[in-house]
């Protein structure tokens, strides 16, 4: 199977649309043996925060010299970026091999009366295949939506299960209020496995710890009380910590903006206390893999002159932790914001938590089929912010506000994790490496 082919299946199963439950995914990995089976996983469902709590113990791994696989869905630069080997994507060889493998297996459940897989559940079972065979120390997973019906939670007895922050996304699927929505992340919660648990709201914390309790799972919390932050700047935070079992971290600094991810920070702190049993990570590796974390288009300075920050707020808790990091840090400044959202997302409510914060927006309709169109967006705009411009695509949009903005202006680019692709390529976009 050649690149171009395997892509071509990939995206032809997105006609198969959206399926919850885990009876196809189910199958599909039985006729491919289970690989799930044989690896030791961390899962975790949430509705922000996922990607930071693994991209901080992915990190961790790395510098502890294991080789931990992770699988995120969607990818922002690439899709090889969906299936990682520490910070290495999955070859276009191995990507083609594996596809042929899965797509085999899915011809014949349709040649015996059964529904083709989704493309989320073709890329679930790959990633599976691929960490299998690479002989990964650890496989980081992500939820793709929601928990109890989502794909990934065909795993039957992860080392640890994670839910990270709750807030209201996906309601058509998930439910409208916040215990319905925790309802459907605690679903990954197995029978005798370890949870770790964000601070929620307390409905949502109540719903976990019963989902808990009726698993015969021990519950960590992440201790709030015991976080003392310690320095906050555009360059990053530090902080210290004692855990829920009293373990005291004196100084962990994260490279990652916004008081949120400090709090992000500190599951992923719980998560690596209970999974000590399994992996012999010391105290230097685990702040050497805190200091080194990368996760790209979260908060992430672009340009200092005039200062261009990327986020990946999509839904309104996500608009909530950047609009509390820009009062915090530009209360004396010019803040512009480009601004575009998929269609399915709250963007009123999302427009709600940021728009008071703005001297003016722009609105852009992301690369995405599923785009609000920027019309739609800025007439809701008007409705927040007195100065408001339609514009057609980001790539203009910010040649256009560079350009007119001062050198003491903040421009922020957020609504979609699509942007970053669209920036990549970019010079500006290169610079934040450095």
């Amino acid at each position: 199977m050649t690149y171009d082919e395997a892509m071509n299946f990939i995206q032809n199963t997105n006609k198969f649309g959206t399926v919850l439950g885990l009876d196809s995914i189910r199958e599909l990995l039985r006729r491919l043996g289970n690989p799930q089976e044989q690896l030791r996983i961390v899962h975790i469902a949430g509705t922000n925060g996922k990607g930071s709590i693994l991209a901080f113990l992915a990190s961790v791994f790395r510098e502890s010299g294991y080789r931990a696989g992770r699988y995120v869905s969607p990818a922002s630069f690439s899709y090889e970026e969906r299936f990682r080997i520490n910070e290495e994507n999955i070859s276009k060889e191995d990507l083609c091999y594996y596809v042929e493998q899965v797509k085999k297996e899915a011809d014949g459940m349709v040649k015996d009366g059964m529904d083709h897989p989704t493309m989320f559940e073709i890329e679930t079972a790959l990633s599976f295949l691929y960490f299998r065979d690479k002989k990964v120390d650890a496989v980081l997973l992500e939820t793709g939506m929601g928990g109890r019906l989502d794909a990934t939670n065909i795993v039957s007895r992860p080392v640890c299960t994670v839910i990270a922050s709750i807030g209201y996304d996906h309601m058509q699927y998930l439910g409208n209020t916040i215990t319905e929505i925790a309802g459907e992340k605690a679903g990954i919660i197995k029978e005798g496995c370890p949870v770790v648990s964000y601070d929620n709201d307390q409905e949502a914390n109540e719903v976990i710890k019963a989902a808990a309790e009726a698993k015969h799972c021990g519950l960590d919390f992440v201790n709030t009380a015991g976080i003392l932050i310690l320095s906050q700047s555009l360059k990053g935070q530090s902080f210290s910590y004692r855990s829920s079992h009293g373990r005291w971290y004196e100084k962990i600094e994260i490279p990652l903006l916004g008081t949120h991810q400090i709090y992000n920070a500190a599951t992923a702190l719980e998560v690596l206390e209970i999974i000590k049993n399994y992996y012999c990570i010391s105290e230097f590796q685990t702040e050497e893999g805190f200091r080194n974390t990368v996760w790209r288009g979260r908060l992430e300075l672009l340009s200092e002159d005039p200062e261009i920050f990327c986020d990946g707020a999509h839904n309104p808790d996500g608009a909530r932790c950047l609009a509390e990091f820009l009062r915090n840090n530009f209360t004396n400044k010019r803040i512009i914001y480009i601004m575009g959202v998929l269609a399915d997302k709250e963007y009123e409510q999302m427009l709600e938590e940021t728009a008071g914060i703005a001297d003016c927006i722009y609105t852009v309709a992301p690369d995405n089929p599923r785009a609000l169109s920027s019309r739609k967006l800025g007439e809701a705009a008007e409705k927040y912010c007195e100065t408001v411009y339609i514009r057609k695509r980001l790539a203009s949009c910010l040649e256009e506000v560079k350009e007119k903005a001062g050198k003491d202006d903040v421009i922020v680019i957020f609504g979609t994790l699509s942007f970053q692709k669209e920036l990549q390529g970019k010079e500006m976009w290169n610079d934040t490496r450095k």
